[in-house]
């Protein structure tokens, strides 16, 4: 380790075998960092100043006295360095400021972190002479052995962290609650799991529980851990909330336990900016442990840190007429070029071996405004910001391509769990939620009518009602859910389309197991038939609208219609899907083998003559 000399700003320096890509997303994580090093919550109060930036006022108390500071933005360069700095309104501090640099070095990482910080008063000054500097030296070390011994899989959490005590009979309700989920329908062999985190995890992991991120740590299907947290939900293990997410921060700005209760529009304290709800893009599901097995303080552990938008690769504060280059080379892709304060943005295409395009921000028409846009591209290697105006700005390059955690309401109303364990959580009577891409199924059985006049009512409605139970086996095993029934027919919905092709080709070729099964039953029953069931299917997928339709979500549309025109075109045994779907870049491959034809028609309801394929699984 070398030090420079002691002082108001001194420097470490690390080194660990483990390389700069597997220690950044651990390192950047401050608000894990900072909860595993005991820094207490803080709260924020965010204030618009007249030229649109925000204002950040945050407090906190630690070992009795209280603090407060105005929070800067972060910067960082994503992969090598971030830093941040604090001015002090109160406390025994002036100013705090960390810097965090990581560097390849023979397949390790060099690591520089600097402190600097002022003292304020008799109780600042005593706060040096203890060895501030240096104990945060030391702490900050032990983290980062921690976090590199984490990342070759020599410890199992990050850092050293202890969880607070338990509420009274905590441990035991969460046992009976563990031994109920695991042995319904939905604990998937997951609920000790859930369990363990509930009772050990950081905060910073409960406060938003992602099944995403879940799925990803358990190494689990997404469907069970979410239908796992939606059966934890009904039984008072967690609790769920619908969040508003900005589409500029990702942060989740707008909190809800019911659809009902879901605004359209959300305002962004950080960005300063009013973002409606997209059910398919920015509202998505999460859950906390119940206030009985893990209550969960109030407050923040970091805001704003890189960890937090990992969208962002490139976060910089520049003064007025100011220039930076930094040393990066980013991959070919689709980029947005803005700043955190309200303005103008940009968006470009970065093909291979392309300079990245200088950020420009300009001045505006208006007194303060400013305008985003790209200009020259910086040599190889290089990435340029240039702010032009009178004004301090916070420039960033964001990846669009870039998918966060989030499993969006959309995804999780489509799923068969989410309708039959929640069947109260829908809209407010008459709202209408737009839905930018939804897959439709629509199936009916082939010659129904004639089925009940040989067979009779009862033995032709038993023979319905069991074929419903085997379609809708097949549609909740591809994450799909049914819509509702209508006479002999069936609606279903998929938020995937492949997913939907494929639960209509299980459809069609477990068709036979199903009949099988049926003649055996009503054998061993005394009502023997050999009558068969044979289904007609049509596909399609678009835009359409959610809506309550006798208490549960449904869905209307142009896409709706043409959906269910095309299962009108199918013959028994066969599957219609549209010409769009079937060009659709995840639906192409599950047709390869498939048995095929091309065929356009004139369906009641359109003006234009439709294409679509006629499947034979």
């Amino acid at each position: 380790m070398i030090t420079s000399p002691p002082g108001k700003a001194q420097e470490w320096v690390w080194h660990l075998p483990v390389p700069p890509d597997i220690l950044w997303p651990l390192l950047s994580d401050t608000a894990r960092f900072n909860e595993a090093a005991g820094t207490p919550r803080y709260t924020v109060t965010e204030s618009p100043n007249a030229d649109g930036s925000v204002r950040r006022l945050a407090q906190a108390e630690y070992k009795g006295i209280r603090v407060s500071w105005d929070e800067e933005p972060y910067e960082w360069l994503a992969g090598q360095w971030f830093q941040q700095r604090r001015l002090f309104r109160s406390g025994p501090l002036r100013h705090l400021a960390v810097r965090f640099v990581l560097a390849p070095e023979q397949g390790g990482s060099r690591i520089t972190y600097r402190l600097a910080a002022a003292p304020r008063g008799l109780l600042g000054q005593l706060l040096f002479l203890s060895g501030f500097m240096r104990k945060s030296g030391v702490a900050i070390e032990a983290m980062l052995r921690q976090a590199a011994a984490f990342a070759q899989h020599s410890r199992p959490l990050v850092f050293d962290y202890t969880p607070p005590p338990a509420p009274p009979g905590a441990a035991e309700r969460l046992r009976s609650l563990t031994q109920a989920l695991a042995s319904g329908g939905y604990g998937h062999g997951l609920a000790e799991k859930l369990a363990q985190e509930i009772e050990t995890a950081q905060e910073v992991d409960l406060v938003r529980m992602r099944p995403r991120r879940l799925a990803t740590a358990w190494q689990a299907p997404l469907r069970h851990v979410l239908e796992l947290c939606l059966d934890a939900t009904k039984r008072g293990m967690l609790s769920m909330s619908w969040n508003l997410l900005c589409p500029r921060c990702g942060g989740a700005k707008s909190q809800v336990s019911t659809l009902a209760e879901l605004p359209g529009q959300a305002h962004c304290p950080s960005c300063n900016i009013v973002y409606d709800g997209d059910f398919a893009r920015n509202v998505e599901i999460a859950f906390q442990p119940a206030l009985n097995l893990r209550p969960l303080a109030i407050g923040e552990f970091c805001m704003g840190g890189p960890h937090v938008s990992r969208h962002i690769l490139v976060q910089q504060i520049l003064d007025p007429g100011e220039s930076r280059e930094l040393a990066a080379d980013l991959p070919p892709g689709d980029y947005r070029l803005r700043a955190l304060e309200p303005g103008g943005e940009a968006s470009i295409s970065l093909g291979a071996g392309s300079g990245f395009p200088a950020l420009l921000a300009l001045p505006g028409p208006g007194n303060g405004s400013f305008t985003i846009t790209p200009g020259p591209p910086a040599p190889a290697g290089c990435l340029r910001l240039e702010n032009r105006t009178t004004r301090r700005l916070t420039l960033v390059i964001e990846d669009r391509g870039w998918r966060n955690e989030a499993v969006t309401a959309h995804e999780v109303t489509t799923l068969q769990a989410f309708r039959d364990l929640l069947p109260n959580q829908v809209l407010r009577p008459g709202e209408t939620v737009a839905i930018e891409h939804v897959t439709l199924l629509f199936t009916d059985l082939e010659g129904s009518t004639a089925l009940y006049e040989r067979i009779g009512d009862g033995a032709a409605y038993r023979m319905v009602r069991r074929h419903f139970a085997f379609l809708a086996e097949e549609v909740r095993a591809c994450d799909g859910t049914l819509v509702k029934t209508i006479g002999d027919a069936v609606m279903a919905a998929f938020a995937d389309p492949a997913q939907a092709l494929r639960a209509a080709i299980g459809v069609q070729r477990g068709i036979h197991r199903f009949n099988t099964k049926f003649h055996a039953k009503t054998a061993r029953e005394g009502r023997p038939t050999l009558e068969a069931v044979t289904l007609k299917m049509g596909l399609h997928a678009g835009r359409c609208i959610a809506v309550n339709l006798n208490d549960r979500l449904d869905y209307f549309g142009s896409a709706v219609n043409l959906a269910a025109r095309l299962q009108g075109r199918c013959r028994g045994g066969e599957i219609v899907l549209s010409q769009s779907l079937s060009q659709d870049p995840a639906v192409r491959p599950v047709l390869d083998g498939i048995s095929q034809s091309e065929e356009v028609a004139e369906l009641k309801g359109f003006d234009q003559p439709v294409p679509f394929l006629r499947l034979r699984p």
